[in-house]
């Protein structure tokens, strides 16, 4: 399954990326586009130095980024670019003071000015808890419950937040729900479906549906080996691999097909 979406893709196009990339770029731009080259540097060739840093920072990029294990794109995105305006401080400082001044007042203006967008759409999700955890699952089994597993330091789950609102505001029904549940302050429950919550866990966020009070589908996987299987937690990903369309579509009907019968049973 793709990291990269059309939604993914889609969030891109905003003021914060396109600048971030423009600021993360700038000195090779700057440094061998003309007539801009000329104009800032007075040459416009990459002296040996100068490719000794690019290089290590594209080393630095590369391994910090397939560590990450972020959910989606937009955290590789800001890593990459981050690393890369790190790389650019020292490029600029090591052509020109000024340059490197001028370029994290630039950057720090880009911070305050156009911050990273956040997700403020609607949601729909209940907060459970390890006391109305279970009552709540198996209250009414007619209920189709997703529930995420997260804890709030965790950086993957900062980052699935949104797409998970996303979902509950597009998904949820009467009776096909959306819950989180706070390892950190319900550790039972982690403990009970098998979560690994320590600092370095992949585990986190886990998502798991429940149908009939039941776990049905989970994700990631654990291997008999005890190894994580990886996942990539996107929007599209998950409604295909939760069959979400079809969920919906069947507790729809069966939501509706309740409606009618108290419907006839008044006008009896």
């Amino acid at each position: 399954m793709s990291l990269i979406s059309i939604r993914e893709l889609r969030k891109i196009i905003h003021p914060h990326y396109i600048l971030n990339l423009l600021l993360a770029s700038s000195y090779v731009v700057l440094k061998t586009v003309r007539p801009l080259c000329s104009f800032a540097f007075g040459n416009c060739t990459l002296d040996h130095r100068e490719l000794e840093i690019m290089v290590y920072t594209a080393i630095v990029v590369i391994f910090r980024t397939r560590k990450q294990g972020a959910v989606n794109l937009l955290p590789y995105f800001e890593t990459a670019c981050m690393l890369a305006k790190m790389g650019n401080v020292v490029l600029y400082f090591y052509s020109d003071p000024v340059f490197g001044v001028v370029f994290i007042v630039c950057c720090l203006f880009h911070l305050l000015l156009i911050p990273e967008p956040s997700y403020k759409g609607p949601e729909n999700i209940s907060y459970l808890r390890s006391a109305d955890f279970e009552q709540e699952i198996e209250k009414d089994k007619k209920v189709v419950w997703i529930i995420e597993m997260y804890a709030p330091w965790n950086p993957s789950c900062i980052d699935f937040a949104s797409t998970f609102s996303e979902l509950s505001a597009t998904y949820a029904l009467p009776n096909l729900k959306f819950g989180k549940v706070d390892l950190s302050r319900s550790p039972e429950i982690g403990t009970k479906f098998k979560i690994n919550t320590s600092p370095l866990t992949k585990q986190l966020p886990t998502l798991i549906s429940f149908v009939d009070g039941k776990e049905k589908e989970r994700r990631p996987l654990v291997a008999p080996n005890g190894k994580v299987i990886p996942f990539s937690f996107t929007f599209e990903n998950i409604v295909s691999t939760f069959d979400l369309n079809n969920i919906h579509k069947d507790c729809k009907q069966r939501s509706q097909s309740k409606e009618n019968s108290k419907g006839h049973q008044k006008s009896e």
